[in-house]
């Protein structure tokens, strides 16, 4: 996969604006960049997140209830400090400020829980290319993918329910990866499509039905 950044993105739902705002921006000191309107009543909040983007999507209609996502944990590297700083913000979910090079993470990691870690292993190094570097790690440019297994993680998810939800990889392009990645295995939700002069987008989910985003923001040739 020929990444345009060397970092992934994560987003997350909730229709809590304003305590998750502040929760992001005070307590965990993500600087805030712009705000995206998505439609149907969505603003994607963007933050810096070293190099990553933290796409904090704000819903106005109530989201479903849903079983929780299997993204887990973001970790965040911060200069600074000498151990772990484990969080959670005002609708549960985990997030943990580390030393910069603590389990490899110099930018951001994503603990995700997966029913087979062979078998997800081999998926992301085969359909992304990313570098396997041993238990249950994996890299995609500067950022990590930390795996762990739990054969009992509940079924598949909607991509707009509160929670992490999805990860966003930039790419050089949005129609090659995808189709790659769907002859690897991974199921196609949303083929790809371009938003007006911003992006060109496609979804798709890993085969334990995890959301993936892939963006491409140069759209020369489209």
């Amino acid at each position: 996969m020929k990444l345009a950044k060397p970092q992934f993105d994560v987003g997350l739902f909730t229709n809590a604006a304003e305590p998750m705002l502040d929760f992001w921006q005070r307590v965990v000191g993500l600087p805030f960049d712009h705000m995206l309107p998505l439609g149907q009543g969505v603003r994607q909040q963007r933050h810096e997140m070293n190099g990553s983007v933290f796409k904090l999507n704000t819903a106005r209609d109530p989201l479903p209830d849903a079983p929780p996502s299997r993204y887990r944990e973001l970790l965040i590297a911060r200069p600074g400090i000498s151990a772990p700083q484990p969080l959670r913000d005002p609708e549960g979910n985990q997030v943990t400020l580390v030393p910069p090079g603590h389990l490899g993470v110099t930018g951001i990691g994503l603990r995700l829980a997966v029913r087979s870690l062979p078998s997800s292993m081999d998926f992301y190094a085969r359909a992304m290319g990313m570098a396997d570097l041993g238990s249950g790690v994996l890299r995609c440019g500067e950022s990590l993918l930390l795996l762990h297994e739990d054969p009992d993680i509940a079924g598949p998810s909607p991509m707009r329910a509160r929670g992490y939800r999805y990860f966003t990889v930039q790419v050089a392009d949005v129609d090659h990866e995808h189709a790659a990645m769907v002859a690897a295995g991974a199921e196609q939700e949303l083929p790809p499509i371009t938003l007006g002069t911003t992006a060109r987008i496609s979804l798709l989910r890993d085969p334990d039905g995890n959301w993936i985003e892939l963006s491409q923001r140069n759209l020369t040739g489209h």
